[in-house]
């Protein structure tokens, strides 16, 4: 089991898979409710097709991980993109290029980090990322509400053990309260000068496909979007095999 110690009592479980040292590191970004586990074998296979090493983590409140040390604020995201990411980077991939795949919440968190300009990172893949609060967005989560009250979510307990109703109840009361209508990402997105891929399910239950048309229009890298018909929030693992040779090829090709 590998951990990486932060600070005492935080502590990120994370896995790594082997691939070629002139390729850079696939770094993985999970979901709001997400984990190592969840993530299942795409990440090992993402890397075999492109020969690059792979690293994935629990952030905190998440998997195997430690507990979320404090409550969520309207910026935990910037937290996890400005304060835990750096630290995962910088103690598990010195001096090492990488690529950041982030899913929904891992998404928001790879554009936030993107907007830092870090001269090792070399793209960035999307899926089904949110900048900014929609109306679908606050249904989704309360349809999730009424799972979750119903017992049909108890599945998560699997991969969070104990921490499940406290990262459930943080996830789902941060995004419907008032204060948060008002979060937004698009004023940094200007800032993000590398290639990015961006991913949405046209049925996606948190998201319209404005979320991708405002990445397209004010990101200032190169941005190729996919919205990939009857697929919802979960595109990797709805449709392995397009996401699996869409990702590869943005891969292959931002990196030769």
């Amino acid at each position: 089991m590998s951990i990486l110690e932060l600070n005492e009592p935080n502590r990120l479980y994370y896995e790594a898979y082997p691939g070629k040292a002139d390729r850079p590191t696939l770094l993985f970004l999970h979901e709001g409710l997400g984990s190592v586990e969840q993530w299942r074998d795409f990440p090992e296979q993402l890397c075999l097709r492109t020969g690059c090493p792979g690293l994935v983590y629990d952030r905190l409140g998440h998997g195997k991980s430690s507990p979320l040390p404090h409550p969520r604020t309207i910026h935990y995201l910037h937290h996890a993109a400005l304060v835990e990411l750096p630290r995962v980077i910088e103690a598990l991939l010195p001096g090492r290029p990488f690529v950041l795949i982030g899913h929904s919440d891992g998404g928001s968190i790879s554009l936030i980090f993107g907007a830092e300009q870090s001269p090792r990172l070399k793209g960035i893949i999307t899926e089904a990322a949110h900048v900014f609060v929609e109306a679908v967005s606050i249904d989704g989560i309360r349809k999730a509400d009424e799972a979750f009250a119903d017992g049909r979510l108890k599945g998560l307990r699997r991969y969070h053990g104990d921490k499940t109703e406290a990262l459930y109840r943080s996830w789902s009361a941060t995004w419907q309260s008032p204060w948060f209508a008002s979060w937004n990402l698009e004023y940094l997105l200007p800032a993000i000068s590398v290639p990015l891929l961006v991913l949405q399910g046209r049925d996606d239950q948190y998201a319209t496909a404005a979320q991708v048309e405002a990445i397209v229009a004010k990101a200032a890298g190169r941005v190729t979007p996919a919205l990939l018909e009857d697929c919802a929030h979960t595109p990797h693992q709805e449709f392995p095999g397009l996401v699996l040779d869409l990702m590869t090829c943005y891969i292959n090709r931002i990196i030769g």
